[in-house]
């Protein structure tokens, strides 16, 4: 695509999202078509009409513009959730679990654990299957490695936790093998899975000292970040904020610690600098071509910001 064209596909991309967020929706699609017929290897134009369409209640027409984006990028992230938001809405709630059955195993394959254990929870809460529980099972498991240093491992652990606890399990088919006796260690229930404990804050903060004393400039940096989450994880803002501005005093341009202080934000119901600090990191993700922070900012901006036009701009 030359240089011409491509500004031009930023331009009907741009159209299209302040469009469709000032509720232009019929523009917005006309926009999105624009984008597609400019760019028409691209999955994100679609992504952006099957949205806007099933906003309009045209239901086969969006999962017409998310095949189309699925068709060029198989694992597009924006794609499958709208997909099954679509036929989740339609009563179609078998169809929508197995599209978020290959959205959690994408993530699980990226290293997006918490991310596909809340894909796999959903995906069990729509259709309740062996497999669907086991999947969620198993990502459990992993992120009760992660959940103590990792606020939002430990968030999706909870919200996991809740769904294993209120969705009931599927019997295995009835056997004709001899009952086992009272005694039977088989016949007992067992125990439920235990919450994380909390980390302990202080000891986090005394790691990072350890490791400034021993002039392990990093793995101090790595500590600061696990401090910071674990003091968020028992409602200590203060003492998380302190723990990101010791991170940054070590990395200034640190994505991670960033993000970590919108999400604080966020928590104190900071929308303005929340939002201002994602446009910052935007723009230098994309000036340092850094394709990971980009999207994991893209997909809180998503989440939190959906009517913010600059962050359109940066996730166009």
């Amino acid at each position: 695509m030359s240089e011409v064209l491509y500004e031009q596909y930023k331009e009907a991309l741009r159209a299209g999202h302040v469009a469709a967020l000032r509720g232009r929706l019929d523009a917005a699609a006309a926009s999105y078509r624009d984008a597609a017929r400019i760019a028409p290897d691209r999955a994100l134009p679609y992504v952006g009409l099957g949205g806007v369409l099933a906003r309009l209640g045209r239901t086969d027409d969006s999962l017409g513009a998310y095949a189309a984006a699925l068709e060029r990028s198989p694992e597009d992230e924006g794609a499958m959730q709208g997909r099954a938001d679509v036929l989740s809405a339609l009563g179609r709630r078998a169809e929508a679990a197995e599209t978020l059955d290959r959205l959690a195993a994408t993530l699980e394959r990226d290293g997006r654990i918490a991310d596909a254990c809340d894909v796999a929870r959903r995906a069990l809460e729509l259709a309740e299957s062996r497999g669907r529980r086991g999947q969620v099972e198993d990502l459990v498991a992993k992120l009760r490695i992660a959940a103590p240093g990792d606020a939002a491992a430990a968030a999706s652990l909870e919200r996991a936790l809740g769904v294993l606890d209120s969705v009931p399990g599927v019997a295995p088919a009835a056997s004709t093998s001899t009952a086992p006796s009272p005694t039977d260690d088989s016949t007992e229930t067992p125990a439920p899975p235990s919450r994380p404990a909390a980390p302990d804050p202080a000891l986090l903060t005394l790691a990072v000292e350890e490791s400034l004393e021993a002039g392990d400039l990093e793995e101090a940096r790595r500590r600061a970040l696990i401090a910071a989450n674990g003091h968020r994880a028992v409602g200590q803002f203060h003492a998380a904020m302190d723990a990101c501005y010791q991170g940054l005093a070590i990395m200034p341009s640190d994505p991670d610690i960033h993000l970590l202080l919108a999400e604080l934000y966020l928590d104190r119901g900071w929308r303005g600098p929340a939002a201002d600090k994602l446009v910052l990191l935007g723009r230098l993700s994309q000036l340092t071509g850094d394709g990971a922070t980009r999207g994991r900012l893209c997909y809180l901006a998503a989440a939190r910001f959906p009517d913010d036009p600059r962050l359109a701009a940066v996730c166009a």
